[in-house]
């Protein structure tokens, strides 16, 4: 039946229920559908691939309403967009812990890096610059350890 959860997934759509009701937000379906296609899937989608997943449960919802979606959770701090090279912004849930990525160019790997990494070039853009970063989700592009050590190898 379209809009039903897995057994296993009622207490997650009453936790993202509360976390919208605590920010003041109106539940929708749509919008439990997105925040339950992220955490169920708990990685970066594309809003394409979120679509799929929704759409197996209703399939009512369209590219149009989830991209609408994703921009308003997105506002509301629950959701981040991220690009991380390839060709489609990618979308994670907020969690507990925020970090962001390294991604290698060569194989495409993503690495997540802690927060407190980045936490201390937000403080030095403040002290230097007195700007405010607001680093929610970022990607740093280059080259992985295992492809700098496959290109020394080879020389």
């Amino acid at each position: 039946m379209p809009g039903m959860l897995p057994a296993n997934e009622p207490q997650l759509a009453s936790a993202l229920s509360e976390r919208l009701r605590h920010l003041g937000v109106r539940v929708t379906p749509q919008r439990l559908f997105v925040l339950e296609a992220l955490a169920v899937r708990s990685g970066h989608l594309t809003a394409e691939e979120i679509m799929r997943w929704t759409a197996r449960r209703s399939p009512a919802i369209n590219l149009a309403t989830v991209y609408r979606t994703l921009d308003r959770l997105v506002s509301l701090g629950l959701v981040t967009q991220t690009d991380l090279g390839g060709g489609a912004a990618t979308f994670e849930l907020v969690g507990d812990s925020p970090h962001h990525h390294l991604v290698c160019e060569r194989c495409g790997i993503v690495t997540e890096v802690d927060d407190s990494l980045v936490a201390a070039l937000r403080a030095q853009v403040l002290d230097r610059y007195g700007f405010r970063a607001q680093s929610r989700h970022m990607a740093i592009f280059g080259t992985c350890r295992a492809c700098l050590e496959r290109e020394h190898a080879v020389r």
